[in-house]
């Protein structure tokens, strides 16, 4: 495995060098210290990128952008000291695959890569409460991050379950949902249900509409939170 670890602090690399490792033996790391470095040290072949918002040479997340454009294929991960929701949802629509906050524990951001690994995409809890109103329906962001229970015995249209949602969603729509919040593109979903790319964007048209949501990132968001209130 060859992962790629960008941050301006040698402290925070080598200490996500160090529980990285744990992901097994013989991992190659790339490490940058600064925006050139980044570009320089990005290749085809990494298995994971792990980047900081805030380091020498970053113009905001275009340094982000240039990755992706020139390594589509490669996960991207950011790793960052910024808390701003509206950061992550930025972050998130441009295609990375997850956003950890550095407050988060070395345990947390173990866990997160494992989930990109495996093929899913991170959402961190607090994002849930820059929902806005309406993404699911009847439930309000104070109710999302852990106020009252989220969307749990819900009177009729006020609030949203998944119950609820299998009943006004095709048991392939569900299926569509389920790997969408896994963070796999139309291409997979479809080659993964036997369908065509056209028909998983009809699909998904559908499930925007249940949930109230604008895009993907909206979906993922909401489909996770639906189903973290469901397992509460």
């Amino acid at each position: 495995m060859k992962i790629l670890i960008a941050d301006d602090h040698r402290l925070v690399i080598e200490a996500v060098k160090a529980k990285l490792s744990e992901l097994g033996a013989g991992i190659e790391f790339v490490l940058a210290l600064s925006v050139d470095e980044l570009l320089a040290g990005a290749t085809d072949d990494l298995d994971l990128a792990l980047i900081d918002l805030n380091m020498p040479g970053a113009d905001g997340q275009a340094h982000i952008d240039e990755i992706r454009r020139r390594h589509p294929a490669v996960p991207v991960i950011v790793l960052s000291g910024y808390e701003d929701p509206a950061i992550m949802r930025s972050a998130l629509e441009r295609g990375v695959l997850g956003f950890i906050p550095k407050a988060y524990s070395p345990e947390v951001m173990l866990s997160a890569v494992r989930l990109v690994l495996a093929g899913g995409v991170y959402v961190p809890p607090m994002m849930l409460t820059a929902l806005p109103p309406g993404i699911v329906a009847g439930v309000s962001p104070t109710s999302a991050a852990g106020g009252e229970p989220f969307a749990r015995g819900g009177n009729g249209a006020s609030g949203q379950t998944l119950e609820h949602l299998r009943s006004v969603l095709t048991e392939r729509q569900v299926e569509v949902l389920q790997l969408l919040s896994q963070g796999k593109p139309n291409k997979l979903i479809g080659r993964s249900l036997g369908i065509s790319e056209g028909t998983v964007k009809i699909h998904l048209a559908a499930i925007f509409r249940a949930l109230n949501v604008r895009n993907r990132t909206e979906a993922v968001v909401a489909a996770q939170a639906l189903t973290e209130a469901q397992q509460a």
